[in-house]
């Protein structure tokens, strides 16, 4: 730690303000390529742009606002992609804004309480962090539910703020914000000018406060856990007190298989998918009273769309994992691949399961689940940070009376525990106002039995690799290029290099060169290790998974994850196949 410190100077700490990716390029005129992951084209086009009840920006604000250092459009599609939001049509059903994947339009009736939002909002969505894009050769190849490994929330966040402030500050550019909005007359512009300052604070705060880090995260990774935990007990409740740094970033996880996992998130800490999927919008700007005195007034309250997050769970239980495009990246060597199959069941598949997969005994709704495999830290030493990201006690404040259980009445407490109250005291305030059937809520919980089982501490989850190939970069903290590195001595990966936008389907991963992304990830930085699950000539745990492969051996491993799934468009049954089609024991 002290090493990786050491290396941060006043322009590290300085580099957020002012970072800005590379590798932008005009929206190409080429429609992407869509792979067969069992989806229909409606399924799509809603997933990419349903509203979470996100509330980033008013609508008209973010509609016409300008970038900081020019008056192109801070929502057009150059800006986006800029900072690797995936660009695409407008679609009059889903879409008619012609938002990247992941914002949406968030509608909300009038304000339901003091300092709450109303109106029409900009926000984000799942596709944001959970919509892959594949570069390679000219071709976008989109990959549903995959890793959102262009896109830089951290940049963009800070562009947001710096178009803001400069609005703020340039008579000019705020008098062309109004007269596209249409506040013409005198009082008009001064209204608008009050909210836009309000706003303008708000995302500044978040910026300067919030998000600020030692380093930037660069594309692909941000730290969820910390903004999540940071936005419910800091900044909605108004306890500054409570602010971790946010130093364990993460890519985000694939979608493929976790409705039917066991555990899902990469510690393996949840199995409820409403309170998992709720807990990401709490994250990404859904508005929250945690400012009230009392329930009666208003504390736990928010805008959460139930109705859709179930749908999108729903939906993603039927997403298959995608299936390598052969007539685009290159035939796989089925031989060289059956050879690699043999040695993952020999080295990998103990944690990692293996189509058609081992599953849980069914439980009493007669549902089955996915085993994934639970590895402690300790063993396989990959970057710890996720498990030391978060200050040790939070301040209750004013939630001090109100909280669940063994927390009520007490002013300190252990942030995990009060972050996992706060959450779950939301969830339930907004089920309550439901009229749901007994199968319903059993749908809605996705037929979990409670009580659940304590999740296991100090764990990283493996889940299976089917579709990992089109997930890059790896480990959890996306602190290694590709695939071959996986499987070599974790000493001999590559300790700097660039997060790349095209894709490189030899390795499998991502360009490095810094041709495709000018983003320099530092491994040796605190939270962006890249030890661990390294095969090796030594005594397995502290980092060792497995024996030092010849060449020839990583390469058939290579191929053989290339290969699955072996069939394209193949779902996971979610509740289990037929005990007759289950894999002996």
């Amino acid at each position: 730690m002290k090493m990786a410190m050491r290396k941060l100077s006043i322009a590290s700490f300085l580099a957020i303000s002012a970072v800005a990716p590379a590798g932008a390029q005009q929206a190409p005129a080429e429609p992407a390529i869509f792979l067969n992951q069992a989806w229909s084209q409606e399924d799509w086009e809603w997933y990419s742009n349903f509203s979470q009840g996100s509330t980033v920006l008013p609508y008209d604000i973010f509609m016409n606002l300008e970038v900081a250092g020019g008056q192109e459009l801070f929502r057009s599609d150059a800006n986006s992609e800029r900072y690797g939001l995936i660009t695409q049509k407008a679609n009059p059903k889903f879409n008619p804004e012609g938002f990247p994947a992941g914002l949406s339009k968030t509608a909300l009736g009038a304000t339901r309480w003091p300092g709450g939002e109303s109106g029409d909002h900009v926000g984000l969505t799942c596709a944001a962090c959970h919509e892959g894009q594949l570069n390679y050769k000219g071709k976008r190849i989109r990959i549903q539910g995959g890793v959102g490994n262009t896109f830089d929330i951290q940049a963009y966040l800070g562009a947001l703020d710096e178009a803001m402030q400069a609005t703020l500050s340039d008579a000019a550019k705020f008098d062309r914000l109004a007269m596209r909005i249409g506040a013409s007359t005198p009082d008009a512009k001064k209204s608008l000018r009050l909210r836009f300052e309000g706003q303008a604070e708000k995302v500044n705060a978040y910026r300067t406060r919030t998000l600020v880090t030692p380093f930037p995260w660069g594309p692909a990774r941000m730290d969820a856990i910390g903004l999540i935990v940071n936005r419910l007990l800091t900044v909605q409740p108004d306890l500054p007190e409570n602010w971790s740094t946010p130093l364990a970033p993460t890519k985000p996880p694939f979608l493929w298989n976790a409705p039917q996992g066991l555990w899902t998130q990469w510690r393996g800490v949840k199995q409820d998918p409403i309170s998992r999927n709720l807990t990401e919008t709490m994250g990404v700007y859904m508005d929250i009273n945690l400012r009230a005195k009392s329930p009666a007034q208003g504390l736990f309250h928010s805008n959460a769309n139930i109705a859709d997050l179930q749908r999108v769970e729903n939906q993603l239980g039927r997403l298959a994992p995608p299936q390598w495009p052969e007539e685009l990246f290159g035939k796989i060597d089925r031989e060289k691949a059956k050879a690699g199959k043999a040695l993952f069941i020999t080295h990998c598949a103990s944690c990692h399961n293996a189509w058609p997969y081992t599953w849980s005994e069914p439980n009493k709704y007669g549902k089955r689940f996915v085993l994934v495999g639970l590895t402690p830290q300790s063993y396989v030493g990959t970057d710890p940070g996720q498990f030391r990201d978060l200050r040790p006690f939070a301040l209750t404040g004013q939630l001090k009376e109100h909280l669940p259980g063994e927390l009520r009445g007490k002013d300190l407490v252990p942030t995990g525990a009060l972050y996992v109250g706060v959450s779950d005291t939301i969830l339930e305030t907004a089920i309550s106002g439901l009229k749901m059937s007994d199968e319903e809520k059993l749908n809605l919980h996705g037929y979990r039995e409670y009580p659940l089982p304590k999740p296991a501490e100090g764990v990283y989850k493996a889940a299976p690799r089917d579709g990992v190939w089109a997930t890059p970069p790896f480990l959890h903290n996306g602190s290694v290029p590709n695939l071959y590195e996986m499987l070599v001595p974790a000493k001999e990966r590559t300790k700097k290099f660039y997060i790349g936008r095209e894709f490189d389907p030899v390795k499998v991963g991502l360009d490095t060169s810094g041709a495709s992304g000018k983003y320099l990830l530092d491994t040796e930085l605190l939270g962006n290790s890249n030890a661990g699950h390294s095969f090796e000539d030594s005594p397995r745990g502290h980092g060792v998974i497995g024996p030092l492969l010849a060449d020839n051996e990583r390469w058939a491993l290579v191929e053989y994850l290339k290969s699955i799934p072996e069939e394209a468009g193949r779902v996971t049954p979610f509740g289990g196949p037929p005990a007759r089609q289950l894999p002996q024991k």
